[in-house]
């Protein structure tokens, strides 16, 4: 064989190697990932062909599919859609899915290989198999609660179980409703897609756990507190400057109160009266006492910078770095950039209810096969131990106080007692603060933790505050929850 026709033969045959190779990665390798792409035409006309498990709260169907008489043989149908669509998400032909839909899409579609064998009598029998139901860990009551509390007010609500961080109620404002976007008319799909993307108030976006994050505001001083208390170097009383306003290093203008008055006589307060009526001074000296390295690492034991899935990804929450004195002054009262979501907001209390430790928080208890047997179910599982034992229960004693007798009364619940904190986060100049509220009851026996966020003030515009718009909202949520 002369040079080259044998070089030729080498060029081919390397040529046939790699198709064999790239069509092994794409058929075996690759073919699970592109079968999960949202918009995978194909994957979505096969799961048409059966239908699709449901989406149960309480287990009553938010999320279920019913027969048609057109090519698209089912059609999703979201009963209570704008109820439950901050958790369901949507299943659309044309835009794919989004929440519990795309978190658990292998099991409710039935194309999860946990199903295969369970599957197997209606593949020989000729019957189509049918996908897997989901079981919510949200609560109808709480939920309904929730949605009523907050209104038309632009904001998010979420409630956990402290002890398991099953979350039990998830509801942003405004909202959308799912049905828009799984019709089988798919050009009213798309006008409505258009409409929801483009709409100033954003409703498609989950503001629970993701969009545009918030600053805290004081909820986050419950994180300076602990990191306080952690240190070994506070208690609950030892005494704070806390004058009418603070001056801070490399700064013209001074941090005042919201009430212009020092937070105690000769400019002095305890850690624990501090947080009863809020001090900004008293919470931003501590925090440059203390130090951004010790703020930043309480911060990150309660979840910042940690990514979570519940299952839909929930966008971590920020600490700064490389903090000037002024800036760690406003961070430790949750300004400057510090950004929060409501979960994490919602964790910090709950890690306080638990005695200090993190529970990872999840949307999903069971799922089950169409005879009801449960396939999977998930655990409680800890995250981290926040603080300690000794140092939650101090915080919950100081955080009763905020709502027996400081900011947060609006959110008392006759016959037990409360564990709160109130916050008011300025924004932008110009623009009303957001409002926020969290805690927990009962507080000797926490079962339910919530955070709540109105933006710009909601209603109250420029007279808001965390006590008298987000704590009310609070308090019906929890008494969904502890008057069951």
């Amino acid at each position: 064989m002369n040079t080259p026709i044998r070089r030729l033969s080498v060029v081919v045959m390397a040529m046939f190697a790699a198709l064999l190779i790239a069509s092994t990665m794409i058929q075996f390798v690759q073919a699970k990932t592109y079968d999960a792409k949202p918009g995978n035409r194909r994957t979505l006309l096969k799961s048409y062909a059966k239908e699709r498990g449901s989406i149960l709260v309480d287990g009553t169907a938010v999320a279920v599919s019913k027969p048609t008489d057109d090519d698209l043989k089912w059609l999703r149908t979201y009963p209570q859609g704008p109820q439950y669509a901050a958790v369901t998400g949507y299943f659309s032909f044309t835009y794919g899915t989004s929440g519990v839909e795309r978190g658990y899409n292998d099991l409710l579609s039935g194309s999860s290989d946990k199903l295969f064998y369970r599957q197997l009598p209606d593949i020989l029998t000729g019957k189509e198999p049918q996908g897997a139901s989901v079981d919510l860990t949200i609560k109808a009551k709480v939920q309904a609660a929730a949605r009523k509390a907050l209104g038309n007010q632009r904001g998010a609500v979420v409630a956990m179980d402290p002890k398991t961080g099953a979350i039990l109620a998830m509801v942003t404002s405004p909202t959308y409703d799912p049905n828009l976007l799984s019709s089988h008319d798919l050009n009213a799909v798309q006008t409505n897609w258009k409409n929801l993307t483009t709409a100033s108030s954003q409703p498609m976006v989950n503001r629970t756990i993701s969009g545009n994050l918030y600053p805290p505001g004081s909820t986050f001083k419950l994180v300076t507190a602990a990191a306080a208390l952690q240190s070994g170097d506070y208690n609950p009383d030892s005494e704070l400057d806390g004058p009418a306003a603070l001056k801070l290093p490399g700064v013209t203008k001074p941090l005042p109160n919201v009430t212009g008055q020092a937070c105690g006589p000769n400019d002095k307060t305890t850690l624990t009266h501090a947080l009863e009526i809020s001090c900004n001074t008293a919470f931003a000296d501590l925090g440059m006492k203390l130090g951004q390295d010790a703020v930043r690492q309480q911060a990150s034991k309660f979840g910042f910078g940690q990514q979570f899935t519940v299952p839909m990804s929930v966008t971590p929450s920020t600490f700064p770095a490389n903090l000037q004195q002024a800036q760690l002054a406003q961070s430790a009262i949750g300004q400057f950039d510090v950004r929060v979501t409501p979960l994490q907001v919602a964790m910090i209390s709950s890690a306080i209810a638990n005695d200090g430790k993190v529970m990872r928080p999840y949307l999903v208890q069971t799922v089950r096969d169409k005879n009801l047997d449960v396939i999977q179910s998930t655990d409680p599982s800890v995250v981290s131990e926040a603080v300690s034992s000794q140092t939650a229960g101090q915080l919950r004693d100081m955080m009763v106080k905020v709502v027996s007798n400081g900011t947060g009364v609006r959110a008392q619940i006759p016959g037990m007692d409360v564990a709160g904190k109130t916050g008011t986060a300025e924004t932008a100049p110009g623009v009303n603060a957001d409002v926020w509220f969290t805690g927990f009851a009962p507080a000797n026996n926490p079962k339910v933790a919530v955070a709540v966020v109105v933006e710009d003030g909601g209603t109250a515009g420029q007279e808001a505050s965390g006590g008298s718009v987000a704590a009310p909202i609070a308090r019906a949520v929890m008494e969904a929850v502890v008057n069951q």
